[in-house]
């Protein structure tokens, strides 16, 4: 689908075909050196992967959840899950290229995940959750309308699918926005 307001872009629901790319872009996007050309690296707090094929295709595949791609020119260039959890949805596996972070992008797939939700469900509030050493992160997701609820979880420490931690104090906390 493209629109007058996202000029070039185009966004489709993953497809079993996508799966190695989009694998690419999300560990690019969070680990290795290959993130650090972005803002959004995870590198100093993870070693080891943020996903795998695995991982991809279960949310692909998913009835209640789907993978939001988005191409410009014909490449993936950032992507999302969107899962439908009865009166809320829940955000998450964003990734937008390193390379063209800060350009204004995410804001874009963002608020185009915000209006997918709200028109494929019905939804009027989105659910994610952030690792709450991410202050950066969450000060971007707070400028988008998203509020710090300081519920928490744990981080799954020990399950490498995950990544390995490099400091004992990771945990999520829960960001929630009223859609309107």
């Amino acid at each position: 689908m493209h629109s007058a307001a996202t000029p070039g872009l185009t966004f489709r629901d993953a497809t079993d075909a996508d799966v190695d790319a989009l694998v690419v872009l999300i560990e690019s996007a969070y680990r290795g050196d290959a993130s650090r050309a972005g803002w959004t690296t995870e590198a100093d707090i993870l070693e080891g992967q943020r996903t795998d094929p695995e991982g991809v295709l279960a949310v692909i595949k998913s009835a209640d959840s789907r993978l939001l791609t988005v191409e410009r020119d014909g490449l993936v260039v950032a992507c999302c899950q969107l899962e439908h959890r009865g009166d809320h949805a829940y955000f998450g596996m964003f990734a937008v290229s390193p390379t063209l972070q800060g350009e204004g992008l995410g804001k874009i797939v963002i608020a185009e995940a915000e209006r997918q939700a709200r028109a494929a469900w019905g939804i009027s509030e989105m659910h994610m959750t952030v690792i709450s050493v991410r202050e950066d992160l969450i000060a971007w997701y707070e400028r988008r309308g998203y509020r710090r609820t300081g519920q928490m979880s744990p981080f799954p420490y020990g399950d490498e699918r995950f990544g390995i931690p490099q400091r004992a104090d990771l945990q999520f906390e829960l960001l929630v926005k009223k859609l309107g």
